[in-house]
């Protein structure tokens, strides 16, 4: 998609979000990979199955966006408001996600990234007891982690994904 069709598409989005007519931006399956859109305002719009690689989205406002099945790998999300945004088998690897807004985000199925980039994300105690849980069962029988395990299991099993998980069955404590 040319920049100039993407500025022409954000703005009537803009309109849209303000009750001034313009159009819901419907970028499905779209490829904008490398797209600079930086702070842009995309605020419940529908991307799922976009491109986003490497896109530069920083202190985007995605609240309410539809990013299903889209490639966020090594896209720039710092700062970006991701809050209440449909993230389900989302690709975030290696996505940058230093500083964005997570809260009531579902993040179910996605690809969460494990480096420094997730560093200071902001996230509610919905996706916290969510990686609590993956993170109880891991299979290790170290006993500092074991001691760990122990430690978060009860919130760990809050989590909506902790019977699909097995969570919910008795986890013995090596001694």
């Amino acid at each position: 998609m040319e920049d100039r069709e993407l500025t022409t598409i954000i703005e009537k989005h803009g309109k849209w979000l303000n009750g001034n007519g313009g159009e819901r931006a419907k970028l499905r399956g779209e490829n904008l990979q490398g797209a600079k859109l930086q702070g842009a305002n995309l605020e419940r719009a529908k991307l799922q199955g976009a491109n986003l690689e490497r896109a530069k989205l920083q202190g985007a406002k995605l609240q309410g966006a539809n990013l299903q099945w889209a490639n966020l790998e090594r896209a720039k999300l710092q700062g970006a408001n991701l809050e209440r945004a449909k993230l389900q088998w989302a690709n975030l690897k290696g996505a940058n996600l230093k500083g964005a807004k997570l809260e009531g985000a579902n993040l179910d199925f996605s690809c969460l990234p494990l480096w420094c980039g997730s560093k200071d994300m902001k996230v509610d105690k919905k996706i916290a007891m969510q990686i609590a849980a993956h993170f109880c069962v891991l299979d290790c029988d170290d006993k500092e982690y074991l001691v760990a395990r122990s430690a978060i299991m009860p919130f760990a099993k809050q989590s909506h994904r902790a019977k699909d998980l097995g969570l919910m069955k008795e986890v013995q404590i090596g001694g």
